[in-house]
Formats: C-alpha cells, structure tokens, sequence
C-alpha cells in the first residue's frame, strides 16, 4: 500500500471567483488558478510522488500538467475523480441558492448528506465513486507517495474519506494553505459510510 496520498486541489476557476457552484461543468481554469497550479506543483515536487493522477475535468488536467513537468510524471486521468455533481444548482451563485432556496440552502449546510440536489448526486454516493477509484490506486504501490489533483470541494471528500478531516462548507474553496495537503494512509483509511450524526 502506498504511504501516503498527497490530495491538490485543482486551480481557480472564474466560477470560484464569482462564487459559483461548479460541480461538473468543465470551466477552464483562469489566471490566478495557473498561478495556484505552479505553486502546487512547487510544493508537489517536495513530497516527490511515485505516481500523479487526476479529475477528467480541464481545470484538474492542467493543474496536473504544471505537477507533471516539476516531477518527472505522467498523469493520468480518472474517471471515477469527477467532482461531485450537483445538478440544478451547479452555474448558480451560492448567494442565489441562499436567497431562493433558503430551506434546501440551510439543509445542505447543516446537513449535507441528508440533501441531494435536484437532478444531482448524494454525497454518499460519490464517497462509494472516490473510494472505487482511490481503492486500486493505493493498494498497488508498496511504498512511497500517490498524489491526486481534484477539483473543489471533491478535494474536501478525499481529505475526509483518507484522511478523516471535517468535510467543513463545500461550497467555501478552502484555503490557500490547504492547496496541497499529504495525508498518511493506514490499512482502514475507508470512511465511505455516512457518519451517524448526520443521517436524516
């Protein structure tokens, strides 16, 4: 099994700057997220990964590129690290949600395994999505670092299933410390059930 998982979370995107929800949609990545990519893969080459793998969505692919030529890898993209989809809402403002939807915008925050947004994906079933592509990943190397390049807040969904960090505000891009962030892996590092306090 590998050692440990190095999560980086894929450059900005104007959506993030605007405080859209992302989701699935493939928003190219801007500026300031070209300039995140180069300071993640300055960070990345420290930790020297045996291996680079990345989201199938643009942003993830050329962030990944920037880690690529620091470390001497070849990435590879993986379906099953899409970024959570979800739905309706994905292009919207969170402002807008909050304002339009105060009861589902609520639910979500407090709750966010008990909310699936319309035409969306559950979060516990993108947790069985990420497991099922982290699980080969990760039990196929003996040693050494696998590093990720995922979009937000999937990056969010990884720290906690591997690293059983707080899932905190998906809709709130975490901070700039937190772009890249290496997590020790043990034998039990599956967290895919939903916790029991949050169950509906």
């Amino acid at each position: 099994m590998a050692a440990s998982l190095v999560v980086v979370r894929s450059g900005l995107t104007d959506y993030d700057l605007q405080g859209r929800i992302r989701g699935t949609l493939d928003v190219p990545i801007c500026a300031e997220g070209l300039a995140e990519a180069a300071a993640a893969a300055a960070a990345v080459v420290v930790a020297r990964p045996s291996a680079l793998y990345s989201a199938p969505d643009g942003c993830s692919v050329e962030t990944s590129r920037h880690i690529a030529q620091a470390c001497g890898l070849r990435p590879r993209r993986l379906a099953g690290l899409a970024n959570l989809d979800q739905g309706l809402w994905q292009g919207m403002l969170v402002d807008e949600l909050r304002v339009k939807q105060p009861r589902l915008y609520r639910q979500w925050q407090d709750n966010p395994w008990a909310v699936s947004p319309p035409e969306g994906e559950l979060l516990e079933d993108a947790c069985g999505r990420v497991e099922a592509a982290l699980e080969p990943l990760l039990r196929s190397r003996s040693a050494g670092r696998v590093a990720v390049v995922v979009p937000a807040p999937l990056d969010q969904l990884v720290r906690w299933l591997v690293g059983g960090e707080s899932l905190g505000d998906l809709w709130a891009r975490g901070p700039a410390e937190g772009l890249v962030v290496e997590l020790p892996l043990t034998s039990q590092w599956r967290r895919s059930t939903v916790p029991e306090n949050a169950r509906a």
